[in-house]
């Protein structure tokens, strides 16, 4: 078969130093960064030589004659206002999630452990019985381990993301006054960190746990791949529990406080007299910033061990072929590199000057890093596969050449590009769709929420294309291998795609602080520029998220029924199919959990800001300050309660599944769950984010048919926010948890195959 041009020793290196340069340039990024102070002190920011991006101007307030030194102090304590407020409620979650994360590494453990009846002795390799491989007991050791590594990092980066972004936001407000080019570089300098370090974290503590376990199961690679699936399950366990929690969070606050603020009292969104508006500030970052990196470390995780447990029963495996096991490894760890160049562009090597080029700069991220990481998987397959090798495909091996895995993993990237893009048109202000819906405004709520569910139902289209084509392609060439690389592919530009994501709520953030600091309207013009591209990011982070989740869950589906033995799964069996069915229902009961949940939690949240404005003398006029600490706890208390039963959900029908009714019907609920909820994630996310972008549009009237659709204000306006209010919970709550929905499922359904395998379909072996 041949063997690669890169020696075991030379993987052995490349990929620990390529996962240090990206944690080494993410902490370069947050230094640039702290270079901009949040203080007083004159010359604070950047060498007064440095005229790039606008570092000679004047600042706007000096023209203004405003004083500069209350505006930066005000600026610090909203800043902190936000960040204890963030902290105080990620603590809080993760004091629940701990004790979740205990509980399930036991039943781990127990399940497992069991399927050999706790013995120490060796057993018959699962695909080869004729040698021997370690016992059952080391794989729910293995796994217990594995599963705890996979929950810490999955918590530790979306914790980092949250201070990184609650660290950002007022130095990207304070940079607006010197012009959009330098707050820009500020709010993608910070999404950068967070992306670099999510992206090198999770390789680097991947690639340990894979070099200290080969210590004990030596050449049985069979368990010790098997054994590292529980890194994947516990990403995404503790990013469901992140995206759900953080999602009712943060919409709870936001509908509270445009219902009763914008609509009812007609005051500005952010206006420092609303009692709810640190509470959603907050929620932009322990929702969309903390969820999102949990989400995507989740998906990360669960590709690269699905890709890893195929090739282990390959010939890679069977023949102890070190490099080429690692190549999915190797495809991140050039992804870090290609990502690291592709940054350099939005920060270092093109200056942004007017509003207009934000947009344009940060799609051009995703073209460039696009591009470049082609040419990255073709140096990586050409160095690190040999030219041809065998891989495993439901009981045979299939014969592949390494340019057809080249194939599969460039489908996957180019596919992702796609749906972003698909995304960008159907939920930026600046093309027709959301145009159509902002002017369907002028007849009412009503007729803005039937465009607005009609775009999303049609926003699905072409990404499942995308998505069958490439899935099509991958299998064809390279069976459930191709698959999961392809999903890798997708990710390859995580760094990328994580710091464009995070940029938003940054930017978000920015603009609250404006507005609460009384700063002047041209700022606020500045920063809302920079939310409005960051929103349309956002939604194309959301796409690449549900497009790779898709392809994952799949990869792991494939992994699950030949780890279960199943040969076939058979659709008009009566076992497949009321699981198909069940599966294909789990979608819409976990969204009609969220989606009441974040109603509930919006209704106290309602009560409470009314309350505050009918019984505080002076806080309309602004002469009293809004109790703001009860709206951010009543957000608290909600999302932590209401984040349990959906978490449940999802965590609990895999186990009840598989333990009664068997690893056929576990498949049908599998394939079912993949199918209806790619769907519903898709168009959920892209109507939110349409009504969000029609209203903007009106808001900014920056074109003739915006300006006859305003002011805010207007009844065009009201329509549009309460379409705004309505898609919050579908784009940031139900929408985003159902990519972890498909993904947990599978992994966690891989996770315990030898114990369903073994004891499971009680039901059916009584009847």
């Amino acid at each position: 078969m041949g063997s690669a041009l890169l020696p075991d020793l030379g993987t052995e290196i490349v990929i620990p130093v390529c996962a240090v340069v990206g944690i080494v340039f993410s902490l370069f990024q947050w230094y640039l960064v702290s270079r901009v102070k949040v203080s007083s002190e004159r010359g604070a920011t950047s060498p007064s030589n440095n005229n790039k991006n606008g570092y000679g101007d004047y600042l706007i307030e000096e023209e203004e004659g405003i004083n500069d030194q209350n505006v930066v102090a005000k600026c610090a304590e909203i800043q902190n206002a936000i960040s204890e407020g963030a902290t105080s409620f990620l603590f809080t979650e993760y004091q629940y999630v701990g004790i979740f994360m205990i509980a399930f590494a036991i039943l781990i453990f127990l399940f497992l452990g069991s399927v050999e009846g706790f013995s120490t002795k060796g057993q018959p390799c699962t695909y080869n019985k004729e040698k021997m491989c370690k016992p059952a007991l080391a794989t729910a050791i293995f796994s217990t381990i594995s599963f705890l590594l996979g929950a810490v990092t999955s918590v530790i980066s979306g914790f980092l993301g949250m201070k990184i972004a609650t660290y950002a936001n007022a130095r990207t407000t304070l940079e607006a006054r010197k012009g959009v080019g330098k707050a820009f570089i500020v709010a993608f300098r910070s999404g950068a960190v967070m992306g670099f370090l999510l992206a090198a974290n999770g390789l680097l503590v991947l690639y340990i746990a894979i070099n200290l376990f080969k210590l004990y199961y030596g050449d049985d690679w069979e368990g010790l791949f098997e054994a590292i699936t529980g890194y994947g399950l516990g990403g995404s366990s503790m990013a469901l529990f992140g995206r759900v929690g953080g999602g009712i969070y943060t919409k709870a606050a936001d509908v509270g406080a445009d219902l009763v603020g914008k609509v009812e009292r007609n005051i500005p969104e952010d206006d420092p007299r609303n009692p709810a508006v640190i509470a959603d500030n907050v929620g932009d970052n322990v929702g969309d910033i903390a969820g999102m990196g949990s989400d995507l470390f989740g998906s990360y995780a669960e590709s690269s061990c699905a890709a890893l447990v195929v090739a282990s029963i390959s010939s890679f495996g069977i023949e102890h072929d070190f490099t080429s096991m690692c190549y999915p490894l190797l495809i991140s760890s050039m992804g870090i590199l290609v990502c690291l160049i592709t940054t350099l562009f939005a920060t270092d090597f093109f200056e942004i000057k007017a509003v207009k080029e934000i947009e344009p700069a940060l799609k051009n991220q995703l073209i460039i890093s696009t591009v470049l990481m082609t040419i990255g998987i073709a140096i990586v397959t050409w160095t690190c596969l040999p030219s041809s090798f065998t891989i495993f495909n439901f009981g045979t091996q299939k014969v592949v050449k390494n340019w057809e895995l080249f194939l599969c993993v460039a489908v996957g990237l180019w596919a992702g590009l796609i749906i972003g893009f698909v995304t960008e048109y159907y939920t930026s202000n600046a093309y027709s769709p959301v145009q159509d819906v902002a002017d369907s405004c002028r007849t009412g709520a009503a007729t803005n929420v039937i465009f607005g569910l009609a775009l999303g139902y049609k926003s699905v289209i072409i990404p499942i294309f995308a998505i069958a084509i490439a899935i099509f392609v991958s299998f064809s060439f390279a069976a459930m291998y191709g698959i999961a690389v392809a999903a890798l592919g997708m990710l390859s530009t995580i760094a990328t795609g994580l710091a464009i994501d995070a940029y938003g709520p940054i930017s978000d953030n920015a603009g609250g602080i404006a507005e609460m600091a009384g700063m002047s309207h041209r700022i606020r013009e500045r920063t809302d520029a920079l939310d409005a591209a960051g929103n349309t990011t956002a939604a194309i982070g959301k796409g690449f998220a549900i497009g790779s989740a898709a392809l994952v869950s799949l990869a792991l589906f494939g992994a699950f029924v030949s780890r279960a033995a199943i040969s076939t799964v058979d659709v008009l069996t009566p076992k497949v199919f009321i699981g198909l069915i069940v599966g294909a229902m789990l979608p819409y009961w976990f969204s009609a959990m969220t989606m009441k949940s974040v109603g509930s939690a919006a209704l106290k949240m309602v009560e409470e800001v009314r309350r505050q404005f009918n019984t505080i003398p002076g806080l309309m006029e602004g002469l009293a300050k809004p109790d703001y600490a009860t709206c951010v706890k009543i957000s608290t208390d909600a999302s932590i309660k209401e984040m349990i039963p959906p978490g449940a959900l999802v965590m609990l029908t895999p186990l009840i599944v598989g333990i009664f009714f068997g690893v056929e019907t576990l498949s049908g609920v599998l394939a079912g769950a993949l199918v209806s909820g790619v769907q519903i994630a898709i168009s959920a996310s892209n109507t939110g984010g349409a009504w969000d972008n029609a209203k903007k549009y009106i808001e900014a009237g920056a074109s003739e048919h915006a300006r006859t659709l305003g002011p805010k204000g207007s009844e065009p306006h009201k329509a549009a926010v309460i379409g705004d209010t309505i898609g919050d919970p579908l784009k940031d709550t139900s929408g985003p948890s159902l990519n972890i929905l498909i993904k947990l499922m599978a992994v966690e359904s891989l996770v315990f195959a030898p114990f369903f395998a073994t004891h499971g379909g009680i039901l059916f072996k009584i009847f």
